[in-house]
């Protein structure tokens, strides 16, 4: 590769990274609520439906950093066609745009993982408050949405190569 490419490289970096770091944070937010969902459930598996949208909802860090890693694909042209080579500069520009929904996917995954662990544990005491514990998962989420939205727009919009 030569330096003409070390662009290239680094915006496909950025897409890696936001995916990479999305996709560790809901690993780790989903273990750690699918522990407490799982010795909720062995004690009375009838609350599955009252705890299902809590297991899951730290899963979406992953799409979202997945969604930035397409966006850079689609900005380079890397589906078909002829790829656009951006310089170094844009391709640090890039690098540093997908940073927000990295960082932001990683650390709410994580976070969102334990607020909803002691939602399913609220939910095994008080089974009709699970829509309430929700409610506080998706708050955790709304960072993450919002790391999501300022890379897409900086990265579709703002960066022109």
């Amino acid at each position: 590769m030569g330096l003409e490419q070390l662009g290239l490289m680094f915006a496909i970096a950025g897409g890696a990274i936001a995916s990479f770091m999305g996709g560790v944070g809901s690993a780790i937010g989903l273990g750690i609520v699918g522990r407490s969902a799982s010795g909720v459930l062995s004690e009375d598996p009838d609350k599955f439906g009252k705890i299902f949208l809590l297991a899951v909802l730290p899963s979406t860090q992953g799409f979202y950093g997945f969604i930035i890693a397409i966006i850079v694909i689609l900005k380079l042209n890397l589906l078909g066609g002829t790829p656009l080579i951006p310089t170094t500069i844009q391709g640090l520009q890039i690098l540093f745009a997908a940073l927000p929904c990295a960082i932001a996917c990683f650390t709410s995954g994580i976070h969102q993982g334990k607020v909803c662990a002691a939602g399913v544990e609220m939910a095994a005491k008080q089974p009709d408050a699970a829509m309430r514990a929700v409610i506080f998962g998706v708050m955790v989420e709304t960072y993450a949405v919002l790391g999501l939205v300022i890379s897409f727009l900086i990265i579709y919009i703002g960066i022109k190569i």
